[in-house]
């Protein structure tokens, strides 16, 4: 008798197979069409071959090239066609694993002595390509932990069978295409002709499993498209992303350096970038004001059983800064990893009833966190950043209505810096991973409740991401996309009762008992090092009028005109605006040139006619020409650009 099976369809209609049908043959019965552009699917949740059988009732999902699941099918599976590349030209290689990431893949490979460089890039990807046009298959097989050992014992590569032993029979698979066979647990395309077009973007050092004591690697990184054009396509925006790089940007504009000497990962803000800083401060500041929060400021040091308290040493110990020993013995101190600890003993400073609640304390608080150097990154990956860090303590009826107040404040900072485009995420935890996390089931639920019916309330557009909660509490995550189409998750709110009950942190009730406060941990900006980094590459440099450390430039003529150019600079100046003469003896042309490489709003040229007139001859950044304005009037201008983009919270 034929067994026949049910498999749910995302709308929710159920096809009636037979037992054994693959997935792309269910995938045809739909439409030819959507056979023809399936190339990667998940059964129960679980990511299945488009080749594999199905024998059971359950759930189907598939994905084309558009699906974010699609391109990781497809990126995985042209990491494999890249590892049998470079096998075959630089043999004796060992591979270790070569995953897909956000944009592409990339493979870590112990080359050996073979040096790897740009110029090969060319004939990696020819061979590649040659190696994709055969449209091998890809097949998944089961191996016994023996076989898969001795496997990669003949090839004598220490790093696949590291990753075996930690594994058991039953949990091992191979995937095979063409000559070449890899360690993997699937998630394939049909096969490699449906890779048309290859790039290796760039190699860099990586070592072993992210530790500095196992041997460095070479990390090749690639991308792959299903045509040319969009090839073509993405190494335009990659281009243009390297132009807007905030490295780059940074450097330009005089906002903030690295020195060796000071340490890596350590910025220097420069006095145009510090000044840059203290705007976005300030900006801030006068929004949590009118919402009600206090300034306080914490140490920069604590004591190691502060953080032992809180549960942070225990989670992130190897990634801190080594304890500052004191004569004293048995006397440690931290660099301080997180804010919130010393926010919470700033609450246990005095008792607290329900009528002092909600109490909102707001910091500029600077942390630091010893990050590997391999993965330090200008300012998006520093050592030492400062946290626009802010903890409400509330009672639960008071949870909700903070907790939107919240959102309400991270959308009007998005709204003032020009990011239009973002969706939230629901950061819960793993379910399957309890020792990942401190607190109680119950409360993880309650605190979960809050964030989802928040950001319904709100009309939030969300998905929930099991397994990236924080240690002590799920969050609402803000992915914002910039200028280049690049997502960036950029603000956070959390909820947290751990870290309460840890400090015993207590308020009087309207019964006369005590009761323990929720902690809501938030921050717009998240760190201001990584935000101006994200700002610089969104706007390529081209800052808010209201933030941009200079908004305008005086460019006289001539010698003879620098007396009414200081006659205007001293009326800019009145008016609030930023500026600064430029009395070079160079060509106006000449400095024109370079206010527009410095990302200057306006030029004010002052000759002789500007002069008998007391005008300025306003030229904008890009070219644009207002032509002879009067001083007053050029102020109203600034300021009605201002306020059309910076309202009040």
């Amino acid at each position: 008798m034929i067994e026949m099976i049910k498999i749910t369809l995302p709308d929710g209609a159920i096809k009636e197979v037979q037992s054994g049908t693959t997935v792309l043959a269910i995938a045809k019965s739909i439409s030819e069409g959507l056979a023809r552009n399936v190339i990667s699917a998940q059964y129960n949740d679980v990511t299945v071959e488009v080749t594999t059988p199905l024998t059971h009732d359950g759930t189907l999902t598939l994905f084309t090239w558009s699906d974010t699941p699609g391109k990781k099918a497809f990126w995985h599976s042209s990491s494999h066609v890249v590892a049998q590349a470079l096998e075959e030209l630089y043999p004796g290689i060992k591979l270790t694993i070569g995953p897909a990431i956000e944009n592409g893949f990339y493979y870590d490979v112990d080359f050996g002595e073979h040096p790897i460089s740009e110029k090969d890039f060319p004939k990696i990807e020819k061979r590649a390509l040659e190696i994709a046009r055969g449209k091998h298959e890809f097949k998944m097989r089961e191996v016994s932990k023996k076989d898969a050992l001795a496997f990669y014992e003949a090839q004598n590569n220490p790093y696949k069978i590291e990753l075996i032993e930690n594994l058991n029979d039953g949990e091992i698979t191979f995937c095979d295409h063409s000559t070449f066979t890899d360690l993997c647990r699937g998630g394939h395309i049909p096969n490699t002709g449906l890779i048309k077009a290859i790039k290796i973007l760039n190699v860099a050092g990586a070592y072993w499993r992210g530790d500095e004591n196992n041997p460095q690697l070479t990390r090749v990184y690639g991308i792959s498209f299903p045509k040319q054009k969009e090839l073509t396509e993405y190494l335009e925006l990659l281009e243009e992303a390297r132009k807007r790089d905030h490295r780059k940007l940074g450097r330009e504009l005089e906002l903030f350096a690295f020195s060796q000497k000071v340490g890596q990962g350590l910025p220097l803000w420069l006095p145009k970038g510090a000044a840059l800083r203290e705007r976005l401060e300030n900006f801030l500041k006068k929004a949590q004001k009118k919402a009600g929060y206090e300034m306080v400021v914490t140490p920069h040091i604590g004591q190691k059983e502060l953080y032992v308290t809180s549960g942070h040493y225990a989670k992130y110990g190897e990634d801190s800064f080594q304890p500052i020993h004191t004569p004293k013995e048995d006397e440690e101190f931290l660099l301080k990893p997180m804010n919130c600890p010393h926010h919470c003993e700033i609450y246990k400073f005095q008792p607290h009833s329900y009528k002092d609640l909600p109490i909102r304390y707001a910091e500029f608080g600077t942390v630091y966190r010893y990050e590997q150097s391999g993965e330090l990154h200008g300012l998006t990956r520093v050592r030492g950043f400062t946290q626009d860090d802010a903890h409400i303590f509330c009672t639960p009826e008071q949870l909700d209505q903070e907790f939107k107040n919240v959102i309400d404040l991270v959308l009007y900072v998005f709204t003032s810096l020009g990011f239009d485009s973002f969706t939230a995420q629901v950061s819960i935890r793993d379910l399957e991973k309890p020792e990942k996390y401190i607190g109680s089931p119950e409360n993880w639920e309650k605190a979960e409740q809050a964030i989802i019916k928040a950001a319904e309330d709100k009309g939030l557009k969300f998905t929930i991401e099991p397994g990236e909660a924080a240690f002590y509490g799920p969050k609402l995550d803000f992915m914002v996309k910039d200028a280049l189409g690049r997502s960036w998750q950029l603000g956070t709110i959390q909820v947290d009762y751990s870290l309460p009950e840890r400090f015993d942190l207590t308020y009087k009730g309207s019964d006369n008992e005590l009761h323990r406060p929720i902690m809501i941990h938030r921050a717009p900006f998240g760190s201001l090092e990584r935000f101006v980094a994200i700002l610089l590459e969104h706007t390529g440099g081209n800052f808010p009028l209201w933030l941009i450390p200079q908004q305008a430039i005086v460019l006289p003529v001539s010698e003879k005109h620098e007396n009414y150019a200081e006659k205007v600079l001293n009326s800019l100046e009145n008016h609030e605006i930023r500026a600064l003469i430029d009395n070079r003896n160079e060509t106006v042309g000449k400095k024109i040139r370079e206010a527009e490489m410095k990302k200057i709003p306006f030029m004010l040229i002052v000759g002789e006619n500007e002069e008998e007139q007391g005008t300025i001859a306003v030229r904008k950044h890009g070219g644009e020409d207002l032509g002879a304005v009067e001083i007053d009037e050029f102020a109203h201008l600034i300021a009605t650009e201002i306020n059309s983009t910076l309202k009040s919270f």
